[in-house]
């Protein structure tokens, strides 16, 4: 009896270090810009190709989807979100009017190296440093200098119009989840039909 109660106590720490994991690692609402905000941010960056860019270079006649990820590199749910993205949304996006880029904090380098195995149709931005994440306040706090994920935005994809007004924000409750390229799209297409 002594064992099954220790085993129990042992299973109910682990399942509030997990809980406890998940949500430190859990975006919520008011992570990031508000929805009617206009952000002055410019999205200068070095893309995959050492190519410079900036927000005019991606934007599209009715604006930019902008996807912030935690990495390239190491974060496989992020791996496969751009994959998916590149996959099934990028030309949908673009048939919509807009524009698609994603950033990270991963250095050019990485991003290189996933831009060579996927061939993504996209700008990936390296913010090495995080200092667009920070501004738009989507830095993840619970990684400490010294961790590897030290810098990493939060999992967030904001839809700005022209003028670089923020019109969506789509992000799910963990970091293992991200909106899917329907979601992407039906809110496109939302805005769309409310003129926005």
């Amino acid at each position: 009896m002594q064992y099954l109660t220790q085993c129990f106590a042992a299973a109910l720490a682990l399942f509030f270090v997990s809980v406890t994991v998940t949500a430190q690692n859990a975006p919520n609402e008011n992570v990031g810009p508000a929805v009617g905000s206009v952000l002055s941010l410019d999205f200068a960056a070095t893309d995959q190709t050492g190519t410079p860019r900036n927000f005019d270079s991606f934007v599209g006649e009715n604006g930019a989807v902008v996807v912030f990820y935690r990495s390239a590199k190491w974060c496989p749910f992020c791996q496969m979100q751009l994959i998916d993205l590149n996959t099934n949304a990028v030309e949908a996006i673009k048939e919509r009017g807009y524009g698609l880029a994603a950033i990270s904090y991963d250095k050019v380098s990485d991003l290189e190296r996933f831009h060579k195995k996927w061939r993504v149709a996209f700008p990936m931005l390296s913010d090495e440093g995080s200092a667009m994440i920070d501004t738009l306040g989507l830095r993840n706090p619970h990684y400490k200098e010294g961790h590897y994920a030290h810098g990493v935005p939060y999992p967030v994809i904001l839809v700005l119009d022209q003028d670089k007004k923020v019109t969506a924000k789509l992000l799910r409750e963990s970091y293992r989840e991200r909106p899917e390229p329907e979601v992407i799209l039906e809110t496109l297409d939302a805005l769309s039909s409310t003129g926005r």
